[in-house]
C-alpha cells in the first residue's frame, strides 16, 4: 500500500468538506452558511454570550464573528443585548425565529448526514467523529 503524505490526507479531507458545504447550500435555502448555524447552535446551547466568547468557542476570529452576526441580527435570528451594569459589554442571544431556523437546519442536516455517510457503518461514523475530535484538540 502506498504511503499517504500529509498533503494527500489534507486534500481528501478538503474534498469531503467542500462536498458537504456544496450539498448543504443546495439543501438549506435560507442564505445562511454553516458558520451562521454554528453561532445559532452555540447561543441555543449556552444562552446569551459575548461575541468574543462565541468566537473563541467556535474557532472564529472576532471580525468574522462580527460579520456573521450582523447578518443574523438583520434577519432577526439573534439580538444584541447591552449589559445594564457596563454598557460597553454587548451580548448576543438567539430569538424565537432563530430557534426555528436552527431546528430546520438540524432537520436538513440529518438528511445531509444520512445521504453522505450512509456508506459508512455506525461504528465507522463513530470512529470518524472520534478521529476528528482528537485532531481538532491538537
Amino acid at each position: 500500500m502506498e504511503e499517504q503524505t500529509i498533503f494527500d490526507i489534507i486534500h481528501s479531507m478538503d474534498k469531503v468538506t467542500n462536498k458537504l458545504i456544496i450539498q448543504w447550500n443546495k439543501l438549506f435555502e435560507e442564505d445562511l452558511g454553516v458558520s451562521h448555524i454554528l453561532i445559532l447552535g452555540h447561543l441555543k446551547a449556552k444562552g446569551r454570550s459575548r461575541p468574543s466568547d462565541i468566537a473563541k468557542a467556535l474557532g472564529l476570529t472576532p471580525p468574522s464573528l462580527t460579520h456573521l452576526s450582523e447578518k443574523l441580527v438583520q434577519r432577526e435570528l439573534i439580538i444584541r443585548i447591552i449589559d445594564e451594569s457596563d454598557r460597553r459589554i454587548i451580548y448576543l442571544d438567539i430569538t424565537d425565529k432563530g430557534t426555528e431556523i436552527l431546528k430546520r437546519a438540524d432537520q436538513e442536516g440529518q438528511i445531509l448526514r444520512k445521504n453522505l455517510f450512509e456508506k459508512l457503518t455506525d461504528e465507522e461514523r463513530l470512529r470518524l467523529l472520534e478521529i476528528y475530535k482528537k485532531l481538532s484538540d491538537l
